[in-house]
């Protein structure tokens, strides 16, 4: 690959270009300055940057004014949100696609086995939609008590459940057993559960933006740390794993870079900007 340069590059946000708290669910909303400069070398020299995270539309656009993207004049950011569920662009915020699920079977079936666990839906623009409010810092925005019931009552683009008595492999576990049939799941780094429709991950947003943009699948570089990121670096054309993702996001990656504490993805970003 001596002679590729990346067109196009796709960064998750919390633990690749945010870092985390340690010991909290939580990352720290501050894009430090080697990351802001590697990003803006790639901008800069012509890569489109797409943010892909897990998050909310509502939580990714900050992200993007940190990093100061897009330039005065330049085209609008393409962004990912939702795990995939929600492709828009910025600014002014477009939702470009949504993907929505009649997510109450897979709720109803977690809920019978953690009955504790929080449950919440996004409302756009706002925040969140909650059973019970979750710990601070790990939602963005307004969180709105709502019977789970009334949740999921009608189609939703994503639903995180969340249980802080149990751990991420409790959820691996149970989210197997269960096979959450008529949706897809990503557990996070704590007890955490994503659930979203069938088919739709990272991945296939970014398939969308390619196709938007005409650039090849071979022509893209992702980064990512979490399980939601699978996906994603299987089908870029060049996928790399943050150091401190969990062995079975390093092996869906064609290479690993150092963790985020030391600028994985500024390592990564400067191998083709330097």
């Amino acid at each position: 690959m001596s002679d590729w340069t990346p067109e196009l590059v796709a960064l998750d946000i919390d633990g690749t270009l945010l870092k985390w708290v340690e010991g909290a669910g939580t990352t720290y909303e501050q894009i430090p300055r080697a990351t802001y400069d590697a990003v803006r070398r790639a901008y800069d020299a012509g890569a489109h940057i797409v943010l892909a995270s897990g998050r909310s539309p509502h939580g990714m656009t900050r992200i993007a004014d940190l990093l100061e993207l897009p330039s005065d004049g330049g085209e609008r950011l393409w962004v990912v949100a939702s795990n995939g569920a929600v492709v828009f662009r910025y600014p002014p915020m477009e939702v470009v696609h949504e993907e929505t699920f009649d997510a109450r079977p897979a709720v109803e079936a977690v809920l019978r086995e953690h009955p504790n666990a929080l449950v919440a839906v996004e409302e756009r623009g706002i925040g969140y939609r909650v059973n019970r409010p979750f710990p601070v810092g790990e939602l963005s925005g307004e969180l709105i008590e709502t019977k789970v019931e009334e949740l999921v009552a009608e189609h939703v683009s994503r639903v995180i459940i969340r249980d802080p008595d149990a751990t991420a492999d409790d959820f691996v576990a149970l989210a197997g057993r269960l096979g959450l049939h008529g949706t897809d799941y990503v557990v996070g780094w704590t007890a955490w559960l994503d659930l979203s429709p069938v088919g739709v991950s990272k991945a296939s947003g970014l398939a969308l933006v390619c196709d938007e943009l005409g650039v090849a699948q071979e022509d893209t570089l992702a980064v990512g740390d979490g399980r939601n990121d699978i996906e994603m670096l299987r089908w870029a054309g060049r996928g790399v794993a943050m150091g401190q993702a969990v062995e079975e996001v390093k092996a869906a990656a064609d290479a690993v870079t150092e963790t985020v504490y030391d600028d994985g993805a500024v390592i990564e970003l400067s191998r083709w900007w330097p």
